[in-house]
């Protein structure tokens, strides 16, 4: 099976770089300095309609935390329900309760409101104090196809034993691992090799000298995708 690798992208200049310089699939995003909040409708728009890779588009109205009130729910019901009428592949969102469980009540309306849009659940996972427990509460819904995760760690890099353990399990559901935070173009290859991990997410790792504050960096995504399909 071929490796997939996502880049991140928060203009429609990233957007058209990453897809030119072979990256398989894309993470809208807005405020990537504060982890990733929902990009405006214009720029979902312009690029589902311009690039021709699949962009997935993130859903969090704040970057506080993963729990969400009344009225933040129910704008994440109603931008779900726009995305859904654009050209998006999937959402990525994540709900948490106040105990730090995923909240399944909240998630089922997120899920109810994307008209059978598929989903990866993202870094709200990593803190969760049961990983392989949420990875099964995840694997009952079909609608979530992946779970992006750092293995609980701050960087996935120091949780390699544990997205070892992750991955063996998620090959028994019909759900897939994407390995993000941390990777670097010099730790890609052996991270893939000892993890098996089939798809990665990249950030700042793609970026112009690797500064979140600039713009992809063509060379490095090819690199990536060179590195990524090489490993064993």
């Amino acid at each position: 099976m071929r490796k997939r690798l996502e880049v991140i992208a928060t203009t429609p200049e990233d957007a058209m770089i990453a897809e030119q310089a072979g990256a398989d699939r894309i993470e809208l995003i807005a405020a990537q300095q504060e982890g990733g909040l929902t990009p405006s409708l214009g720029i979902i728009e312009y690029i589902t309609e311009t690039v021709h890779i699949p962009v997935n588009v993130m859903v969090r109205p704040h970057s506080r935390h993963f729990r969400y009130d009344h009225a933040e729910l129910n704008s994440m019901i109603r931008d779900i329900r726009h995305i859904s009428r654009t050209g998006a592949a999937a959402i990525v969102t994540g709900v948490l309760t106040e105990d730090g469980q995923i909240d399944t009540n909240a998630l089922e309306r997120l899920l109810d409101a994307a008209d059978g849009k598929p989903f990866t659940f993202h870094r709200a996972f990593d803190e969760l104090d049961n990983l392989e427990r949420g990875l099964d509460i995840l694997s009952h819904y079909p609608q979530i196809t992946h779970i992006l995760t750092s293995g609980g760690q701050p960087s996935v890099l120091q949780a390699v034993d544990q997205m070892i353990a992750l991955n063996r399990l998620a090959i028994q559901y019909p759900i897939q691992l994407i390995a993000g935070a941390g990777l670097t173009l010099q730790s890609l290859a052996d991270f893939v090799t000892h993890t098996s991990i089939q798809e990665v997410h990249l950030g700042s790792a793609v970026r112009i000298h690797s500064d979140i504050n600039l713009a992809l960096d063509p060379v490095r995504i090819a690199q990536a995708q060179q590195l990524l399909q090489a490993s064993i």
